[in-house]
């Protein structure tokens, strides 16, 4: 208990009740000190000492609770009140006596300002007194007199009705305020319940149904579903390029764009059709009622009409394209996860297809996926444990026939003595992040090769490596490209990297900045397979390449069949007047060599003088070119 008064400024869920409290004994002092001065005024004899020691002593417990609030206030307001009455009683009528009604509102006040020792407390001495006067009448130490009535003992009655009615006015005022309070907690209670499940089914960025909510979404929508009749639809949707967003403009603007997609896409849904936000930058829509494939067709179409809506987004206009995998219930599944894990499959799909569209569903597709999640179980530790290896293949200067470079070709040996070739688990590295460590070790081993062909007397020898799109993706390949550089010794100028049209045709800046760093390490750039992209002249004027890869496709029927000759021997001239070498890749039979060389192309690469091969055969390749020599 506090032992100073309590300020209203410093209120606290306990100081609030001895506040009131406080307020409460101060109150009940003002009216029973009032009532007792209004009782002395018409009081006479006895009476008037026992009122002027209760209204002192009331005055005494006002000023001391005002100053100085403690529980002794509350024990000295009630012992004050209750041996005035006893008194009172003693000199009157006893038992029978009028100050017998003030009782009632001492056992009352007790409650209202004291705990239950208090009121336990004042209780009892209630009934000692009770027994006290009893005791007192019945063995003659008092007489008990009947005063005759006069209108002082009615202005004394009237006292203690007031007084008692007071009492019972702030018992009830406080049940009333208690049970509002209680009230208004229950309301605040309840909407913050609402507002915890809201924020438990709901997403915070979009409002959205989240993944939770969507399942029971489901759920009641595949109840109402006939399935003898209806199918119901679950469209997974993927924003395609979306990080790119958040890497430009920041966190900020690729939110409010998802704000704008979940809004733009939400207006255009049907009563029957609800959109969840499935986490990042996925959504799924739920369709019931779906009799026929063409509705669904027409909902994906819309659904990547209205995702390729251009926003404008902290000043700047963003569009994005969408990819769709599509599962429907019963025929693919019966749960919210079955028909999610499905619909995923089949938005991969759709990517894998070059994006912007759709894709429905079927069981070939989870056949592929199993196959590539087994490929990615394999290739994790082998690529963390340097398991994959390098093969190299020959650069044939065709006016000499003799090696002038080679290519760095990655293969994964398998136990049992086979290879699996990079069109198969170069894009599963890519899609898991290992490219970068992969392309790391590629180029480190080429590096450490040629710089060893270099230390054993071939100095004129260069190795080409290919380089993927992902790995400009997180700005380290600078990095790596000097690392392998300095570890292994080799000449700048000795290291080509072999860019796909793809990459330079790229407008990100990005990609710009690090080739323009790595430039500046001194090493040189081909353009690979040329002829199959954007075969664009500007971005090989601004690379400043120094060889131009011309792709098989044009080169395996050459000299055979004239189909391709013209293509390629305007690529050869346009090269010539960019002051670039030309390589010829895919040289399978003497013919396309003889062609190529009438051509003028300098430089020859194919199964015709070798395939890929471990470095210990090119050495042995090597060896046999000198020993001709």
């Amino acid at each position: 208990m506090l032992d100073k008064k309590v300020e209203p400024s410093s209120v606290t869920s306990s100081d609030m009740m001895i506040l009131v409290k406080q307020q409460r004994l101060v109150q009940t002092c003002v009216i029973a000190s009032v009532s007792l001065f209004i009782a002395l005024l018409f009081s006479r004899g006895l009476a008037i000492y026992i009122f002027s020691f209760g209204l002192l002593s009331l005055l005494i417990t006002t000023c001391l609770s005002v100053w100085r609030y403690s529980n002794l206030c509350n024990y000295l307001f009630l012992i004050s009140i209750s041996l005035m009455l006893l008194l009172l009683s003693i000199t009157g009528a006893g038992v029978f006596d009028l100050a017998m009604l003030g009782y009632p509102s001492v056992i009352i006040f007790s409650a209202i300002l004291g705990d239950r020792r208090l009121f336990l407390t004042t209780l009892t001495s209630v009934l000692l007194q009770c027994v006290l006067l009893a005791w007192l009448a019945i063995e003659g130490v008092v007489v008990p007199h009947a005063p005759s009535v006069t209108w002082s003992h009615v202005i004394f009655i009237m006292i203690l009705f007031i007084f008692t009615g007071f009492c019972v006015y702030i018992l009830v005022q406080d049940i009333r305020n208690l049970l509002q309070s209680l009230q208004i907690e229950n309301t605040k209670a309840e909407e913050s319940r609402l507002q915890v499940q809201h924020l438990a089914l709901h997403d915070p960025l979009t409002d959205l149904p989240n993944r939770l909510y969507g399942e029971r979404l489901f759920s009641t929508m595949l109840k109402k579903n006939n399935p003898s009749q209806t199918k119901l639809a679950l469209l997974f949707i993927d924003l395609d390029n979306f990080k790119p967003i958040n890497d430009a403009l920041g966190h900020a603007a690729g939110d409010k764009f998802l704000q704008n997609i979940a809004q733009t896409i939400s207006q255009h849904l049907k009563g029957d059709q609800c959109l969840i936000r499935f986490g990042g930058d996925e959504f799924i829509v739920l369709a019931a009622g779906i009799t026929d494939k063409n509705q669904v067709d027409a909902l994906c179409t819309n659904l990547i009409a209205w995702c390729s809506t251009e926003f404008e987004v902290l000043e700047a206009k963003i569009v994005v394209s969408a990819s769709i995998g599509v599962a429907c219930a019963p025929d693919d599944g019966t749960t919210f996860k079955q028909l999610c894990r499905k619909a995923d499959v089949a938005m991969y799909e759709s990517k894998r297809k070059g994006r912007n569209r759709f894709e429905y569903y079927n069981a070939a597709l989870d056949e592929r996926s199993d196959v590539l999640f087994n490929l990615l179980q394999q290739l994790r530790p082998a690529v963390l444990h340097n398991k994959l290896a390098v093969y190299y293949q020959p650069l044939i200067a065709l006016e000499t026939g003799k090696v002038c470079a080679m290519e760095a070709l990655v293969r994964w040996p398998q136990e049992d003595g086979s290879l699996i070739f990079p069109d198969q688990f170069i894009p599963v590295a890519e899609s898991s992040g290992l490219i970068n460590q992969l392309g790391a070790f590629v180029l480190t081993e080429a590096c450490e090769y040629c710089a060893y062909q270099h230390s054993i007397g071939n100095k004129h020898l260069s190795v080409a490596v290919n380089l993927s799109f992902s790995q400009f993706r997180d700005n380290s390949l600078p990095g790596i490209v000097k690392s392998a550089l300095q570890k292994s010794g080799l000449p700048a100028a000795s290291l080509e990297l072999e860019l796909t049209e793809s990459i330079l045709a790229d407008d990100h800046g990005n990609i710009r900045k690090q080739l323009e760093h790595i430039k500046q390490l001194g090493v040189q750039f081909s353009i690979d397979d040329f002829g199959t992209g954007y075969s664009n002249l500007n971005y090989l004027r601004a690379f400043n390449a120094g060889k131009l890869k011309i792709d098989k496709i044009f080169i395996t029927t050459l000299g055979i069949d004239q189909k391709h000759e013209t293509l390629v021997s305007a690529i050869i001239n346009m090269a010539k007047s960019l002051d670039m070498q030309v390589v010829a890749e895919g040289v399978e039979n003497e013919a396309a060599k003889a062609k190529l060389i009438e051509l003028g192309c300098d430089i020859g690469q194919g199964y015709l003088w070798s395939k890929p091969v471990p470095k210990h055969e090119f050495d042995l390749l090597l060896r046999a070119e000198q020993h001709i020599a």
